[in-house]
């Protein structure tokens, strides 16, 4: 089977065409590309983690948009800081009773890749909680990236 002139340069031209559109398509993003404060629970004065019974977060001010929402069997929880502000402030209910915790930190940019593009990590600073139930919380590391490592220990 021959193929004409025409129609191997038009196959020819189609094949270039299909080889420059794989190479312009964008890979995909494979990296998380959201840092958010990791904490743990944890019984006051020892260092064996705690599982609240219910846990019910949202920020302050948006208590329509809640993070946890009667949440059963909570030991580790994820939240998420405003790269355009300094602060964050959470209403944090575990089990039955209520706190405030406020946390004060400073934001860079960081670039992941060429496909993910940049994204926010954050250092802390300072945190304020008012209430009764959480008793102290320990700074594990401050520097929050994309990894899924403990930022923070809650002791309550």
């Amino acid at each position: 089977m021959r193929i004409k002139g025409s129609r191997l340069t038009a196959f020819i031209i189609l094949l270039v065409i299909i080889r420059l559109c794989v190479n312009c398509t964008p890979e995909s993003c494979l990296e998380e590309t959201v840092s958010t404060l990791n904490a743990t629970f944890y019984k006051t004065g020892s260092t064996q983690v705690s599982v609240a019974d219910s846990i019910t977060i949202f920020g302050i001010g948006k208590e329509t948009n809640k993070i946890y929402d009667k949440t059963p069997k909570v030991s580790f929880i994820k939240l998420p800081l405003d790269a355009s502000s300094g602060t964050c402030g959470f209403v944090m209910k575990i089990n039955t009773v209520t706190d405030t915790l406020r946390i004060t930190y400073s934001s860079y940019p960081h670039l992941i890749s060429k496909e993910c593009g940049l994204v926010f990590f954050f250092t802390l600073k300072s945190y304020q909680v008012s209430g009764t139930t959480v008793d102290t919380i320990i700074f594990r590391n401050s520097n929050i990236a994309t990894f899924n490592e403990e930022n923070i220990r809650i002791f309550y």
